[in-house]
């Protein structure tokens, strides 16, 4: 059968209209395709959120056990003034103090600058910085006991952590014999770290003023 052009006229209005029809089926399709994949991807993201959350309930969990496990002798460390800023003060009177106790000869010290310390045994602090201050002291002693009690006294339970590094000690006395009378028979030059801990900035910006 031959359409003839008066034919092609008559089908031309239903052929549009098919081609629309057609058009439009095809955009359907596509943005059902489209939500779809957009649905798809929006579900992934919430799975996403939903896993992250789960895991940040975990930690908190976890990290609320710790601190109400560790708190009280975190605590204790501030207390000593081991964690926090440096206490060049308490350092000093606690040397005048051992001193006193003591009942030693005179005795001559002085304190650097505080600088971060990265010792071989704290590998991990766990975002926490180690800074030392090297307080270099001397003393004249009778005996090398004398240099031992005060060092000992100055590392006690309940004092601030420190380090003795090196001590030199030179005889005043030619002879060996320890002299009747009290006078200093020996002198010792030492140096000691004072360490404190500082807390990660992001802890300090929580917890700070």
């Amino acid at each position: 059968m031959k359409l003839e052009s008066s034919d092609w006229k008559k089908l031309q209005t239903t052929l549009i209209i098919l081609g629309v029809v057609i058009a439009t089926i095809l955009s359907c399709i596509t943005l059902a395709h489209q939500y779809q994949v957009a649905q798809a991807q929006a579900l992934l993201n919430q799975q996403n959120q939903l896993s992250a959350a789960r895991q940040r309930y975990q930690s908190s969990g976890l990290e609320k056990e710790m601190i109400t496990e560790f708190l009280p002798q975190y605590q204790a460390l501030i207390n000593k003034g081991f964690v926090g800023e440096e206490r060049r003060i308490e350092w000093v009177e606690n040397l005048r103090q051992q001193h006193k106790n003591h009942k030693l000869f005179g005795i001559k010290y002085s304190i650097k600058q505080q600088e971060k310390y990265t010792p071989a045994f704290a590998t991990n602090l766990g975002g926490f910085v180690l800074n030392r201050s090297i307080m270099q002291f001397e003393l004249d002693m009778l005996h090398e006991g004398d240099l031992l009690q005060l060092t000992e006294s100055l590392s006690g339970p309940d004092a601030a952590a420190s380090i003795l590094r090196d001590c030199e000690i030179t005889r005043l006395s030619e002879s060996g014999a320890l002299s009747p009378q009290l006078i200093p028979n020996l002198h010792a030059q030492c140096e000691l770290d004072w360490l404190t801990l500082r807390e990660p900035a992001s802890t300090q910006a929580v917890v700070g003023p």
